[in-house]
Parts: structure tokens; sequence; C-alpha cells
């Protein structure tokens, strides 16, 4: 083993070692900066492909393989129609000579319930008084470039924060409110909306731009409609509608704990979270 090491490392100088240094840091930033924006979902579509092409090759699936080929082969024109927002963003991070990033919402959160009784209060109040309200909870995928279209606010969330940013007179009312953690990021942001056409005609520009962003993202939506005042969940582009408040408040508790343990909400691990809050209300009763 020593002799392979020092097969290798023989002709190795130093300046060797820092070029690798420089690639190995900025591959590692760039990774980051993916994982943490909504380009992660595109480069995983990108290393499916590769391995399909790779796999097609090896068990000689010519006609796929040729497919394949063919796409790789324009891929980077692709990446750079495809990823244009993203690299724009990246150089403007680079241009302000700052390549770090924030924690996102893996951070803990100090108090769970707390945090989903802000929510769960506000969106009740909303409701009681049928007024307008977008609400998105920050997952892995970070919404910076979303919100860079409204205000940054980046403030300890409270429910008089929540109501007094979709109060109606409020400037930033019409827009979205991003929630990073247990805080308040953005409020007033624009959202991509749907292309879904299968949707229903009741469903007007709020309820398309919270489906819109779970399409493009794996953020948890909450909707208040403004004219009816019923509230709506969406994830990965599914909506599911006239929620009572119960079942909002033990999803936004799901999403904080599993926040706190690091891990990803599913509806899975929602259902399993519903499963043990019935059975601690029977024993209560």
């Amino acid at each position: 083993m020593s002799q392979y090491i020092n097969a290798i490392t023989a002709g190795l100088q130093v300046s060797d070692v820092i070029d690798i240094a420089i690639i190995s840091y900025f591959v590692y930033r760039l990774l980051g900066f993916i994982r943490t924006s909504r380009a992660a979902q595109l480069a995983k579509g990108i290393v499916v492909l590769i391995v399909v092409y790779l796999l097609s090759g090896a068990l000689h699936l010519y006609a796929l393989n040729w497919v394949l080929e063919k796409i790789l082969n324009i891929g980077l024109i692709a990446l750079i129609i495809v990823f244009q927002p993203e690299l724009r963003r990246a150089l403007e991070v680079i241009g302000r000579g700052s390549f770090s990033l924030k924690k996102l919402a893996s951070e803990k959160i100090q108090d769970p319930t707390d945090s989903a009784d802000i929510i769960s209060g506000a969106i009740a109040y909303f409701s009681s008084i049928k007024e307008g309200a977008l609400i998105i909870l920050e997952r892995t995928t970070a919404l910076n470039d979303i919100a860079d279209t409204g205000t940054i606010i980046d403030a300890k969330m409270s429910e008089q924060l929540l109501e007094n940013i979709f109060y109606l007179g409020s400037p930033l009312h019409d827009g979205a409110v991003i929630i990073r953690g247990d805080r308040v990021y953005a409020a007033g942001c624009v959202l991509p909306l749907t292309e879904n056409t299968s949707l229903s005609k009741d469903l007007g520009t709020r309820h398309r731009a919270g489906i819109g962003i779970t399409e493009q993202s794996d953020a948890l939506v909450f909707i208040v409609s403004e004219e009816t005042g019923i509230i709506s969940m969406v994830e990965d582009g599914k909506i599911s509608r006239f929620l009572d408040i119960k079942t909002v408040q033990k999803t936004l508790l799901a999403h904080y704990m599993d926040v706190n343990s690091g891990n990803i909400v599913t509806n899975k691990k929602i259902k399993s979270v519903f499963k043990g809050l019935k059975k601690e209300d029977k024993a209560d009763e």
C-alpha cells in the first residue's frame, strides 16, 4: 500500500496540491449552491439521465444509448438556458464577494408547537374575516430568487406580523410570505403561476401561484381564499381544499417536528403524526 501511495505522490508538486484544492473548493461551493436552490431538482434529473446513459451502454441498448448521447451532446447549451436564473444569481453572489450560504429551514426550531400555533392562528384569523393570504414554508429548496421579488423582512414570526402583512391596506398584502424556519423571511413576493390546464376554474391567481411554486420546489404552501375564506394546502403541485384549522395545525406541527429532526416532511409522515395525535385525543377524553 505504501509503495502505491508513493507512486501516486512521487510526481506531485505544491502547485498541483493548490490546483486540486481550488477546484475542490469551487466544486464544493457549486454543489452547495445547487442543493439549496430550485436547481436541485433539475440537477437530479440530469444525474438520472447520465446514469441511464451509462447503463444503456453497458446493457447494449443501442437505440436508447444513441438518443441519450445526442441529448447530452447539446447538454451544455441546454444547461445555460435551463439554469439561467440560478447562474445569474450565482454570478451576482460572486460579484458581491460572498459565496457563503445561510442555513435554511433545517435550523433547529426552539418551540415547534409555538411556531405551528402562530401560523395556524393567523390562518384561522384570515379565514374568519375572509382575508386573502398566501404563506410559503421553505424546506430544503432555497427560495432566495423568489424572495428577491418582494421585500426582505427576516423578522421573528408572530401572529401580529402576519396579520399586518396581509391586512388589506398593506402594500405587501397581494404577494406571498416566505417563512424560513421560525422567521418571516420575505413578504410581497411574486410567484410563478402553474401551467396546469386541468385545474378548476374556481381557482384564482393566488391558488395558481401557490401550486406553481410547489411545482418548482419542495415548499409547503397554505392559501386562504379572499372570496370564501376557504383554507387550502399545496404540496408537490397538488392542492387540498376545505381544510379545517385543526388539520392545518397538525400539518404545521408535523412540519416543524421534522425540521427539528433534520428530515423532510412527507404525506406519509404527516399521516403518522395525525394517528398519534388522534390516539392522544382519545386518551384525553
